[in-house]
């Protein structure tokens, strides 16, 4: 969003010393006009955007751009306030893929400069262990690697949910088409530790986008019940009446304004899930 020109830097400079060098870097300003991006090893692609299309939006057009390149088959997304502190992640990622062909998407671990994980940012319901990997049901938004293969099979990010669930709607998509979801904790984004609070819409978004990921991919038994877990839990942890309104705000809006599509996934994906440790009702 052109609000962090030296971390930008520095992410294309950790990128750049890679030892697999990046087939392509493309960069995306979201509303915003770029820098020069001067004097780094590596080439970059730039598309200025006149609106911000959200981080998926955002997303889908780099995604767009790299298929007009026609030489990438295995994309890693990255915040651009994160920083690649190993050389070997990408070349990491290559021998991940090259040894699965079914692996849909990679969930890097994010932790601060301390080398703290938020617990939020373990993709494993109550999980305490970031350096636990495996299998998963969803992935981390800011450093993950997607399969082109698997994109092309399930499309791209919803571009509509603008901020909050993009993920979670990828992933089932993912995990209803057969692809593999893995955690791998060895593959680190330095990222300083944030509130997914501070965003001014993150309520009302938040819940507006639930509401509208239940509909898209629930079978319809399980609808009730996930919003119903939703809400109960949003009571107990807002401490916020302003957080509260905005948030039954969205709520509403995501009944009453259509979410998309709905491709709901198969019950045997369900059970899928909840093996892996993760129903989709939570």
């Amino acid at each position: 969003m052109g609000n962090r020109p030296a971390e930008v830097e520095a992410l294309l400079v950790s990128v750049a010393k890679q030892d697999l060098p990046p087939a392509r870097v493309v960069i995306v300003g979201n509303g915003c006009p770029l820098p020069e991006f001067t004097g780094l090893p590596c080439e970059v692609t730039t598309i200025e955007l006149d609106e911000n299309l959200g981080c998926p939006g955002g997303r889908n057009v780099a995604l767009r751009r790299l298929r007009e390149f026609g030489d990438v088959d295995v994309v890693v997304e990255l915040d651009d306030d994160g920083l690649l502190v190993d050389t070997d992640v990408l070349s990491k990622v290559r021998d991940l893929y090259a040894a699965d062909p079914r692996l849909g998407i990679v969930a890097f671990r994010i932790a601060d400069e301390h080398g703290e994980t938020q617990r939020r940012h373990v993709p494993r319901l109550g999980a305490k262990d970031p350096l636990r990997g495996g299998l998963v049901t969803g992935f981390l938004g800011g450093a993950h690697a997607f399969s082109m293969k698997m994109l092309a099979e399930i499309g791209d990010w919803p571009a509509e949910f603008f901020f909050a669930h993009e993920e979670t709607d990828l992933a089932w998509r993912a995990a209803d088409a057969g692809w593999t979801i893995r955690y791998v904790p060895e593959l680190l984004l330095q990222h300083p530790k944030t509130s997914p609070a501070r965003h001014a819409i993150y309520h009302r978004v938040t819940a507006r986008n639930r509401v509208w990921l239940t509909r898209r991919r629930l079978p319809l038994p399980l609808i009730p019940v996930h919003l119903g877990v939703w809400i109960a839990l949003t009571l107990l942890r807002t401490r916020s009446v302003g957080g509260l309104r905005a948030w039954f705000g969205g709520f509403v809006e995501g009944l009453r304004e259509p979410g998309g599509e709905r491709r709901p996934m198969r019950w045997r994906t369900v059970w899928h899930l909840a093996r892996l440790g993760r129903p989709p009702v939570i």
